[in-house]
């Protein structure tokens, strides 16, 4: 078994400063962080992105962060259109390149992972897989010369939503080595057939990242935990038991308002979670 590594996702404290951000992350005792790139958090596209990036990895290294590296902005790309655009779009050139540059910040930072997901197929489109696995291929080759990990996410309700669709993506990429999954707890409550702790083991030898949150069975909403329907003190056991060594990072990007007291809230929650887990 494992010891478990707690983080907390950076979209959850969208109306801190980054600094300030992971200052409470790691005084509440977290390990680690999962860095979303945006506008206000190490945007990728802003000037003095090396100088700002160097200061960042600093800043984690004093306050004794891990980070991991996730791509989920909702209006980086375009300011009208939430996520767009996709590898799935016909001109898929700025997805492409904030992927790569994701791939140079994770580099750049020691990240364990820089986490991804398909997009949902925009209408229209009669080749979403194809363009898919294009997209990829090209990020596998980049990440691949940088030496980075890449944690593909299945997401409710795009193209990849399930850990099925994972698993297809992953024999038709030609299961490159640096190819793995990310997997987020709620979204295994929400929609995958398995009871959740069954998910972890399932996809154990390719597990790169985890995202936990709680989550109701058919609805997609991440909720602060014991607000759902997952029994987490299994998920937790089978993490370690797994072997799992990566981060788990809390993932609530809808409570930002609140980020201080729901993070704290989070860990004591999680920490009491585990100690329950290993005592059975």
């Amino acid at each position: 078994m494992s010891a478990l590594r707690f983080g907390y996702g950076t979209n959850g404290f969208a109306n801190h400063r980054l600094t300030d951000a992971l200052a409470v992350i790691a005084d509440l005792g977290y390990e680690g962080v999962a860095l979303t790139l945006d506008h206000d958090h190490l945007d990728p596209f802003a000037p003095d992105l090396a100088r700002r990036t160097d200061d960042l990895a600093s800043t984690l290294d004093r306050l004794g962060l891990s980070v991991v590296v996730e791509t989920g902005a909702r209006y980086l790309l375009d300011p009208w259109h939430k996520h767009a655009p996709t590898l799935l779009h016909d001109d898929p050139a700025k997805r492409l390149e904030f992927l790569r540059r994701a791939v140079r910040i994770g580099a750049d930072l020691g990240a364990e992972a820089v986490s991804f997901w398909s997009g949902v197929t925009p209408a229209g489109v009669t080749d979403p897989w194809d363009r898919l696995v294009r997209g990829c291929a090209e990020l596998v080759e980049c990440a691949a010369a940088a030496g980075v990990t890449l944690g593909f996410e299945p997401e409710p309700g795009m193209l990849v939503d399930d850990i099925a669709a994972w698993r297809r993506l992953h024999a038709d990429l030609g299961a490159p080595p640096g190819f793995g999954i990310t997997l987020d707890i709620g979204h295994c409550r929400c929609l995958e057939p398995l009871p959740v702790p069954d998910c972890v083991l399932a996809v154990a030898d390719h597990l790169v990242n985890v995202q936990i949150d709680d989550m109701r069975r058919g609805t997609h909403e991440h909720l602060e935990f014991g607000t759902g329907e997952i029994d987490f003190p299994p998920v937790l056991r089978a993490l370690s038991e797994a072997g799992y060594r990566g981060l788990v990072a809390v993932e609530l990007p809808r409570h930002s308002h609140a980020a201080p007291t729901v993070a704290a809230q989070s860990i004591e929650f999680l920490r009491k979670a585990q100690a329950i887990g290993e005592a059975v």
